[in-house]
């Protein structure tokens, strides 16, 4: 089973208990929605402090912890997601936290694109959560078959836009742009993050499908949370990738 999501690899599902309780999906699918939940209000936090700052600071600027809330979710939430990819057991605990540092992050990034381009926000949420359950349709329905070939693509490509993203940010540090036509609107720039956004989409269905898996194996029920983890991983990606795309379709 291989997934390119780095919370749900090979061996995230195979510390078995055959004495605990086992996980399901309808288990996975609420934890998911408590996660989601937790991320929006904290979301909403920093959105107000960003979007609203202009009218409450007016010529100061934006609320000055605003920014510094912002980078610290991320930050906080990047550490958090690497403690519970190693300590699957945290999950329960941990992941909510990470749910509410990624909320603030989203929460204020969305309110700068926002700012910049009226009703993005709402295109990119929607377009986020009808992929996600388009996709679950499909995958359900038995429209998309998960084979090996699938996986492997998948994966493959994954790593290649991680790399892709690694090599801008070390380039960008040297004030380098050999690589800024990634973030270009032009047509260059645009097919690189529909390419993008298509992969994220489908490692949605590998997040499924390995979830899937997970509860015929018998896994036991605190990998619920790692489950919906794993697919907050995936959907935060898959959202922000969806902001990109929208805003270049904007310039």
């Amino acid at each position: 089973m291989r997934t390119g999501n780095p919370a749900l690899s090979e061996k995230a599902f195979t510390v078995l208990d055959p004495s605990a309780e086992a996980m399901t999906i309808n288990g996975t699918v609420n934890k998911t929605a408590i996660l989601l939940a937790l991320c929006v209000l904290a979301g909403v936090f920093t959105w107000n402090m960003v979007y609203q700052s202009e009218f409450a600071f007016g010529e100061a600027g934006v609320n000055p912890i605003a920014y510094p809330l912002m980078i610290g979710g991320a930050i906080t939430g990047f550490i958090l997601a690497l403690i519970v990819i190693f300590k699957k057991k945290t999950a329960p605990y941990i992941a909510p936290l990470y749910a509410i540092a990624e909320g603030l992050f989203l929460g204020g990034i969305s309110a700068v694109y926002e700012m910049q381009f009226q009703g993005i926000v709402l295109q990119a949420v929607t377009l986020t959560f009808g992929t996600l359950f388009a996709l679950l349709l499909a995958y359900r329905s038995g429209l998309i078959k998960v084979t090996e070939n699938f996986k492997l693509g998948v994966v493959a490509a994954t790593g290649a836009i991680a790399l892709v993203y690694l090599a801008s940010w070390i380039l960008s540090m040297f004030n380098i742009g050999a690589m800024g036509f990634i973030h270009d609107s032009g047509m260059m720039g645009i097919g690189f993050s529909l390419f993008v956004v298509v992969i994220a989409s489908l490692n949605l269905v590998l997040d499924f499908d390995f979830i899937e898996n997970a509860v015929e194996a018998g896994a036991p029920k605190y990998l619920e949370w790692y489950g919906a983890f794993g697919l907050m991983v995936t959907l935060v990606w898959l959202y922000l990738e969806m902001l990109r795309l929208l805003s270049k379709l904007r310039r």
